[in-house]
């Protein structure tokens, strides 16, 4: 069976239980059969559409056959008599199963789909000729802000030397990674000149390259700043835009073998919370990310250089915010690592009573736990002290590994929290 364009399939996945359920009474799913699914218990949901009505009803019926329920839906803030989507629920093989049995374009979404969520654990983020391991920890990125006019009131203006001085620091107490930022995308920015952006960031650059061991990453959506200073060392590009505002940039990072961090963003800093609207956030959200890992392959940047970040504040309000971090873990089944950078943001200051950034800390350790539980492997902080701690504990509970007993041929399943084995 062939897919529409635009159809992708992704497991439903919350720290709050009952969400699936939430989701399901959202777009008009029949009540008698949620009810039956509260009762059975089935251990995943997997989200495949918007798809012909015709191939709906044949992927509900391939699922009937192989003993699964699944449950037709309207697209969200959709309505469209000719479409639907399908919430298939079933163990990661009978899914398996199903996906297999259907093939074409549908069953192959449906299988890169719970390839990306179990992801293993001993992987790489490749970044230049250097490999960051994934799973075994969380990483954690400091933040190094070359501006007057930093959000979170840590901005250093152009002093180079104390922004060497704050990376070297940050290094010293645990961050993997330092991402180096010369213009704020603060709500209501307004941007800076190349030159300027430059002019900060530059000296930083090569100061902590030459400094410390941490990789050093490049805060930027400018291609000509990231090839500056990719050239001076840097190993990472962060883009806010997912290379939307600058279409040369993927190609700047594939040219140097640096890993690209493809963020989603509703907007421009300049605009971005003025109204910020969605009919399905996570589903919007990983269609952008979709598209914008699309572009990267595109311009040369291997899988294994990618890394997706669904903009937390980024165009989005309190709300959005808080059920961007319950359903996390649905971002996994794109395939590539996760990273969450909720630090000190303004969402935190309305949860602790209007509370100034450099009050929020708290805020941010909670906001970081939660997103280890979801299965995040990258955090992007300010406070790197005492989120690199925060981040130790969560991962002594989350990152559990089980090995065999001695002498047992049983080959034990690991549990992510996720409900789903993986051996």
């Amino acid at each position: 069976m062939r897919a529409p364009v635009g159809v992708r399939a992704r497991l439903l996945d919350s720290i709050a239980s009952d969400e699936v359920v939430a989701e399901l009474y959202a777009r008009g799913a029949d009540a008698e059969a949620v009810r039956m699914i509260v009762e059975r218990g089935l251990c995943r949901a997997m989200l495949v559409g918007p798809l012909l009505l015709a191939d709906a009803q044949l992927l509900r019926k391939v699922a009937k056959d192989d003993g699964v329920l699944a449950v037709m839906t309207r697209p969200a803030g959709r309505q469209d008599p000719a479409r639907a989507e399908v919430v298939v629920f079933g163990s990661s093989a009978a899914l398996t199963t199903i996906a297999n049995d259907i093939g074409g374009d549908v069953g192959r979404q449906m299988l890169q789909a719970l390839a990306g969520f179990a992801l293993p654990r001993d992987r790489v983020l490749r970044c230049r000729d250097r490999d960051l391991p994934l799973g075994a920890k969380t990483l954690i990125m400091g933040i190094v802000n070359v501006t007057p006019d930093s959000f979170s009131g840590d901005g250093l203006g152009s002093d180079a030397t104390a922004a060497i001085a704050r990376g070297k620091r940050m290094a010293a107490e645990g961050a993997d990674i330092l991402d180096i930022g010369g213009e704020s995308t603060r709500p209501g920015a307004e941007p800076v000149t190349l030159e300027e952006e430059l002019g900060r960031v530059l000296p930083v650059i090569e100061g902590l390259v030459a400094e410390t061991s941490a990789l050093v990453s490049i805060d930027t959506y400018k291609s000509a700043v990231a090839k500056e200073a990719l050239a001076r060392g840097a190993s990472i590009v962060n883009d806010i835009s997912g290379l939307r505002f600058d279409p040369e940039l993927g190609r700047a990072a594939a040219d140097s073998g640096a890993a690209v961090i493809i963020m989603h963003i509703q907007g421009t800093p300049r605009n971005m919370q003025e109204n910020p609207k969605y009919d399905d956030i996570i589903g919007e959200i990983s269609d952008y990310l979709a598209e914008g890992l699309r572009l990267a392959a595109n311009a040369g940047v291997a899988p294994d250089r990618m890394v997706v970040d669904p903009g937390f504040g980024f165009g989005k309000t309190v709300e959005h915010n808080l059920e961007l971090v319950r359903r996390l873990g649905e971002f996994r089944s794109l395939g590539v690592p996760v990273m969450l950078g909720p630090s000190r943001k303004r969402t935190l200051g309305v949860l602790l009573d209007d509370a100034p950034p450099n009050e929020r800390r708290e805020g941010t350790a909670a906001m970081v736990a939660l997103a280890i539980a979801a299965g995040v492997d990258i955090v992007r902080v300010h406070d790197v002290r005492e989120m690199a701690r925060v981040a130790r504990v969560a991962d002594a509970v989350v990152r559990v590994k089980h090995e065999p007993p001695v002498g047992s041929e049983h080959k034990w399943a690991h549990q992510r929290g996720d409900g789903t084995a993986t051996s």
